[in-house]
């Protein structure tokens, strides 16, 4: 099995040891996305709309550097720290998957900074 990083450009310096996206064997695994800019300051303070739009954008720039688009998501975790904003991320979400659905879970729980609403993470199979 070969293995590559996948890192679009403009991509910050991840918080912890791990990069946005690894490839192997036609599967691309995106790390778990936050609502975060280059710096790694949460975008969109309040705002699970902008926040889920803003993360499924990094995403969606991860897929395509490793040649694919979000129909080729087969499967996506969904963290979320509260469910009054369950609807305003499901909203946004089928936005970015309109035609047939990837699997998914969502839970609740607390992500690594406080203001962050929502954090994603997706397999794809590429090619």
């Amino acid at each position: 099995m070969s293995k590559k990083s996948i890192i679009p450009a403009g991509t910050g310096a991840p918080l912890a040891p791990y990069v946005p996206g690894s490839m192997a064997d036609g599967v691309l695994y995106v790390s778990g996305t936050l609502p975060f800019d280059k710096d790694n300051n949460v975008v969109h303070v309040g705002d699970a709309e902008a926040q889920t739009r803003h993360v499924l954008e990094t995403i969606k720039s991860v897929v395509e550097e490793a040649g694919g688009t979000m129909d080729d998501v087969t499967f996506n975790t969904i963290i979320i720290t509260d469910w009054d904003n369950y609807a305003a991320v499901n909203k946004v979400y089928a936005e970015y998957f309109p035609g047939e659905k990837p699997a998914r879970y969502c839970i609740q729980a607390g992500l690594v900074k406080p203001e962050a609403l929502v954090e994603i993470a997706s397999f794809a199979h590429i090619g």
